[in-house]
């Protein structure tokens, strides 16, 4: 496909136009990316939308969770979806089984949602490479509800937050331990905590890990919103709590959309992007200085002493 053709197939929901350009956005060939950006950029920016991030520990059942809140959602007919599921990369063989989409079958079918797995790739934070872009062209798309699902490792996961309006973190029961884990990184940007899987047996672990959290955030500096960090318990399975999750999350969102905090974020977090965007081309650039750092080496100088005599 061509622009033109790539952006008549965009602008008129065909989600064959739409895949292709985020393959072309996620390729290392710069021609390819190149034409992503200019269909990104025909399209101009979408402010009508709601993005939500999600990420949280492995096996808290995230994509069900999705699956879950993405089907309520959808039941108003004013909304779309997209979903935007990054998978962890293999270090050996830098594959990953995007087995996301078989997890949210419901949704997948469904008219008004999109689903499309990534690859973190050697990329840190729990997101791809180019998942903004992906978001971009979702939004060009039409879809006016963007969910993002980062990798879900543990507190380095922030990423995430960069790149939405509302932040979700999704745990198991059980506090101690976990809650220790977690830190402080992760739990400060949270909007929403959601402990998932309350259901049967668990479903007392899950209210008293809730309090736990509960208290812990009460510990936390106030958000830059003034909004105070909800938690709640789920079950993905169950139908459980997800009516709950979305009032809170509207909440949020009458909140974010009142004043000027959601236009003044964006702005934010555009600036995030443009510096990240500017390591990544720097960093590109560093293998053509491989030479000069194996002679500087060679020759007893300091990693310093080399970086500095590079870059003058």
């Amino acid at each position: 496909m061509n622009k033109e053709e790539l952006i008549q197939g965009i602008a008129s929901g065909d989600s064959r136009a739409l895949s292709k350009a985020i393959t072309l956005a996620e390729s290392t060939r710069p021609e390819k990316r190149n034409l992503a950006l200019e269909v990104i950029s025909h399209f101009g920016p979408q402010n009508n939308t709601y993005r939500i991030g999600i990420t949280g520990t492995p096996g808290a059942g995230k994509s069900t969770f999705i699956e879950a809140i993405g089907t309520l959602l959808l039941e108003d007919p004013d909304r779309t979806i997209a979903v935007l599921s990054i998978d962890p990369s293999s270090e050996k063989t830098h594959g990953s089984i995007l087995g996301d989409k078989t997890r949210m079958n419901k949704l997948s079918a469904h008219s008004r949602a999109y689903i499309r797995p990534t690859s973190s790739g050697s990329q840190l934070g729990g997101l791809a490479k180019n998942t903004r872009l992906a978001m971009l062209l979702c939004e060009a798309a039409g879809y006016n509800t963007i969910l993002i699902e980062s990798v879900g490792v543990g507190q380095g996961e922030t990423e995430v937050a960069q790149l939405t309006d509302l932040f979700t973190l999704v745990l198991n029961p059980g506090g101690g331990d976990e809650l220790q884990g977690i830190k402080r990184g992760i739990m400060e940007m949270a909007d929403i905590v959601v402990i998932n899987k309350a259901d049967g047996d668990a479903e007392r672990q899950a209210n008293l890990t809730a309090k736990e959290y509960s208290m812990a955030l009460h510990l936390m500096p106030e958000n830059e919103n003034k909004w105070i960090p909800k938690v709640i318990t789920s079950s993905a399975l169950q139908d459980k709590g997800i009516d709950t999750f979305w009032e809170k999350a509207f909440d949020f969102e009458k909140r974010i959309t009142s004043g000027d905090w959601k236009a003044t974020r964006r702005k934010e977090q555009m600036h995030y992007w443009t510096r990240k965007s500017v390591q990544d081309l720097l960093l590109a650039k560093l293998d053509k200085y491989e030479e000069a750092i194996v002679k500087g080496l060679a020759t007893g100088k300091l990693p310093e002493e080399i970086a500095k005599d590079l870059v003058k």
